[in-house]
């Protein structure tokens, strides 16, 4: 349990608490994220919600993963790419997508903390693998979703500017453009009530145990 408190501590500063990610952190929560995927298939380990959750936040970074193996290979070998705005849209959009998932993830780990703080018995209901499972799979297709209409806009981008007089769906293109605007600004707005609201739980949750 020690070192699961340590990996999320980790990907608390690489996703709630610094403003961007960079190299240092991406290969050290790689690394903690591998070596929780194996802790966590240890027998020791009970089957809880709060294991639930980290297990996905952990999978999460197989988003990572492949972007910067893509990159590597790329880069390495030289690799021509047939469409490089469509695989460059998309190494990106994986990395937004690995973000979201972590910073909703985390979210539900510091809220499950905060009941088994103030509500252990009340909240014993809602704390369980059906709902922690539930929970994982709803913001996984979500971020899908938005990961997917994020590549749908920048492959019609790239489209009409390769040929803006000939594309076909030009309604298409203008609902997806303004669909992706309205929630990348969502998606900002949310991410920094989430560090609001992670760090009240936190401060709450640390003053909670010290007047104990």
């Amino acid at each position: 349990m020690k070192d699961l408190r340590r990996y999320l501590v980790l990907k608390y500063v690489q996703y709630l608490v610094l403003s961007s990610s960079n190299a240092i952190s991406t290969f050290l929560g790689l690394l903690g994220s591998l070596y929780t995927i194996i802790i966590l298939q240890s027998a020791k380990v009970s089957s809880k919600s709060t294991a639930v959750l980290i297990s996905s936040l952990a999978k999460a970074d197989i988003l990572v993963s492949v972007s910067v193996v893509s990159e590597m290979v790329v880069w390495t070998f030289d690799v021509s790419i047939s469409s490089t705005a469509f695989t460059s849209a998309l190494l990106q959009n994986l990395l937004t997508a690995n973000t979201h998932i972590s910073c909703l993830l985390l979210s539900c780990v510091a809220f499950e903390a905060y009941l088994i703080t103030f509500f252990p018995t009340e909240s014993r209901h809602l704390r369980t693998v059906k709902n922690a499972t539930l929970t994982s799979r709803v913001i996984w297709i979500l971020v899908t979703a938005e990961c997917t209409l994020f590549q749908t806009d920048d492959l019609l981008k790239a489209s009409s500017t390769s040929a803006p007089n000939r594309s076909p769906c030009v309604l298409l293109f203008h609902f997806s453009s303004t669909a992706a605007a309205l929630l990348k600004s969502i998606s900002y707005f949310l991410g920094i009530l989430l560090r609001i609201v992670n760090v009240y739980i936190y401060y709450k949750i640390f003053f909670s145990m010290s007047n104990r």
